[in-house]
């Protein structure tokens, strides 16, 4: 049997691991939100159990594209004009993206904290075992 302290670690730096693709998918999004037709990508997560620990952890999927359609501009000599002269433009919300930033990394910043506890915590008990 794995001990909690390991456990927890586990399951802080899935989830880590989980926000800090969140991040890198919010800011792909940001980096694009002024380019015609560009899909904004989205994250999902699933838990799921450490079948080597125990531990509850959390994955992230594959990035999918978000297919709701984009602000159509009327620009008949852009290449990218449809047969009516009309645009798309990309689908990103520049405010839905910088709050999932700010949520992926406050996120981050919790699991980094729960793995730094459980560590101080794992010296400790190092500590008391050596004495």
């Amino acid at each position: 049997m794995i001990d909690p302290l390991s456990q927890t670690m586990s399951a802080a730096s899935s989830g880590m691991r989980a926000q800090s693709q969140r991040l890198s998918v919010a800011s792909e999004n940001l980096s694009n939100a002024d380019t015609h037709g560009y899909k904004r990508k989205m994250m999902s997560f699933a838990q799921r159990v450490d079948l080597e620990t125990g531990a509850s952890t959390v994955s992230a999927s594959r990035p999918s594209l978000d297919q709701s359609q984009g602000e159509l501009m009327h620009d008949p000599n852009h290449p990218l004009a449809n047969a009516e002269g009309f645009v798309e433009l990309s689908n990103v919300d520049m405010i839905i993206e910088m709050a999932d930033a700010r949520e992926a990394g406050r996120s981050f910043e919790a699991n980094l904290t729960t793995f730094r506890q459980a560590g101080e915590m794992y010296r400790g008990l190092l500590g008391l075992l050596s004495r």
